[in-house]
């Protein structure tokens, strides 16, 4: 990896309720796809304060993380994005940032098929950090 390379890197929570349905959020930018809460690291930050951060200001709510599940590539951002299987916070109360325009928990069967793989993976973490390319 030469020094004028660039590479990204966010962090992202696979947050469920009591129906095994995931919490997404529905973009206000690009394709204004249904994304897991999360996003980008700041230069300097770590993974944790990255997820931390991005939640905080995406839901308003603080999270508890529980795992690492998976680091995928995305190859169309040329960017990896690590999940984790999180949890939020009691008597949290969801307010949305300007990012999103609405969130919705959907079942596993209305992800697309490398959201849904992703969530597999980490619903059915066995103590291994799973990997792919997307």
């Amino acid at each position: 990896m030469g020094f004028n390379d660039t590479f990204r890197m966010g962090a992202h929570a696979v947050i469920t309720n009591e129906r095994a349905e995931v919490l997404m959020l529905r973009a206000t930018y690009g394709k204004r796809s249904w994304v897991f809460p999360g996003g980008a690291l700041d230069i300097g930050e770590t993974v944790h304060e990255a997820l931390y951060r991005e939640c905080r200001e995406e839901l308003s709510c603080d999270v508890t993380i529980l795992y690492l599940s998976g680091i995928y590539h995305h190859a169309e951002l040329n960017s990896h994005g690590l999940l984790f299987r999180c949890t939020l916070e009691e008597d949290c109360e969801i307010v949305l940032s300007d990012e999103h325009s609405e969130l919705k928990y959907l079942a596993l069967s209305e992800l697309s098929p490398s959201q849904k793989r992703r969530v597999e993976d980490c619903l059915a973490f066995d103590g291994t950090v799973k990997s792919a390319s997307f």
